[in-house]
């Protein structure tokens, strides 16, 4: 039977509200440090959030990889197959998070070199950091767990895994800053907690899933075939993909940070809002993209070329559909919300004129964000690769051709035209996927 509109909605709902609560936790944590008494804390936990989000955010092609791999063993029902899908992504995952605790004193230094804060800044980024960098394994582990779980389409095992989990961190944080008053230690010491959890809830949903109990009670245990050279390149094949993407996406947004500095702080503090409600419209986009994901990856897996057609077409009906209704809440919501943000009329003003970018914004990025989906689902990634690199490099032409001669406003064009680019760029590989 082919996926229908409800189905499809009732996986990206839940997977909506689940990666919604990351930028939510961002928010949080800041506000909570930002109360303490020294700006240092807030400067610091800033910085070591940079430094951790850059790491694990590379590495998030664990999550979107296992994924796409175990929704192709449940579409061919094979359970043997669905745990290699576990367990080659979390030997990945544990080897990085261990050379991340060895190299950590390197890591650190490297990065408050290239950062370069001030030094009462710099000494509580180092208190943050030393503490959640023995999380790193952990972290990691994390999102092998919620893309297997995603994989085999447990939603409220994943809704329950990611919002515990950040709950628990901003119950944390309160806790140990508020009232046992750790300051930034507090905070780091609740994201690591709450990471401890997290990947104890993991386990426990891994092992109450009913794959994994047919597979004990099958006996098959084809360890060679998990870990065989072909299965390991494939998998190293398509992770190095997805690892290229995330290099280019954090090129563009570290130049387009990098050239909001150039036109002053209180600009840099209107771009910033702006990239804040940018990234809540992409992760709402994200959430389609994890249920076209999951269901591209069951159609390869039962090789069934209709239902594979019909996801696309899915995807299509509700990027169109989300893209239109996304910009027109923000063209009437927009002062409203920026106001959640920021209470300095200064930085209000000057968002004003750059709103028009952010309505554009969904319209232009919205197929890469979904199609982003498909194309991993079906663990087919070098589309993603090469239309990232190209989309990259008109970002560059822009860049530096726009903003010498419209100032900001070349900016976020430039911006528009990676988001558009990465739209178009992907989207005309879809004759070769369908044929695959």
């Amino acid at each position: 039977m082919l996926p229908s509109h409800r189905a499809y909605l009732a996986l990206a709902i839940p997977l909506i509200i689940s990666t919604i609560t990351t930028p939510l936790l961002g928010a949080v944590d800041t506000a909570v440090i930002g109360h303490l008494s020294h700006s240092a804390y807030l400067g610091g936990v800033a910085v070591g959030t940079l430094i951790f989000n850059t790491l694990y955010w590379l590495f998030g092609f664990l999550r979107v990889s296992t994924s796409a791999f175990t929704a192709q063993a449940a579409g061919a029902k094979n359970n043997d197959q669905g745990i290699a899908a576990l367990m080659r992504p979390m030997g990945i995952a544990l080897v990085i998070g261990a050379l991340f605790i060895l190299l950590q004193k390197p890591i650190l230094l490297a990065s408050l070199q290239l950062i370069h804060p001030a030094e009462d800044v710099a000494a509580q980024a180092s208190i943050y950091f030393n503490i959640r960098i023995w999380g790193a394994p952990l972290t990691l582990v994390n999102y092998v767990l919620l893309g297997w779980l995603m994989g085999l389409s447990r939603v409220k095992a994943t809704l329950l895994l990611q919002i515990s989990m950040n709950v628990i961190n901003m119950v944390l944080a309160i806790v140990f800053t508020q009232i046992i008053q750790w300051d930034v230690a507090g905070v780091a010491g609740a994201t690591l907690n709450a990471e401890v959890l997290a990947c104890v809830l993991g386990f426990v949903l891994v092992l109450r899933s009913s794959v994994w109990k047919e597979w004990k009670r099958s006996g098959q245990r084809d360890w060679r075939g998990w870990f065989g050279a072909s299965e390991l390149k494939s998998v190293m094949a398509t992770n190095l993909d997805l690892m290229i993407r995330t290099a280019c996406l954090l090129t563009m947004f570290n130049l387009f940070t990098s050239r909001s500095a150039s036109f002053g702080t209180d600009q840099l503090a209107a771009n910033a809002i702006l990239l804040q409600i940018h990234y809540l419209m992409a992760y709402c986009f994200d959430g389609f993209a994890n249920a076209s994901s999951i269901m591209t990856g069951q159609a390869r897996g039962a090789r069934d070329p209709k239902m594979l057609q019909r996801v696309i077409h899915l995807s299509w009906f509700w990027t169109i559909v989300t893209s239109v209704l996304m910009g027109g809440l923000y063209f009437a919501l927009k002062e409203p919300l920026i106001r959640l943000f920021t209470d300095n009329a200064t930085v209000i003003s000057l968002t004003g004129p750059y709103n028009a970018w952010l309505v554009a914004f969904p319209l232009a990025a919205g197929l890469g964000l979904v199609f982003y989906g498909v194309f991993t689902g079906m663990t087919v990634t070098y589309p993603i690769r090469n239309s990232m690199l190209i989309s990259l490099v008109f970002f560059l032409i822009a860049l530096f051709w726009c903003v010498p001669h419209y100032g900001n406003h070349g900016l976020w064009l430039s911006f528009i035209v990676f988001a558009l680019g990465r739209s178009l760029f992907l989207v005309i590989y879809l004759p070769r996927l369908q044929r695959i």
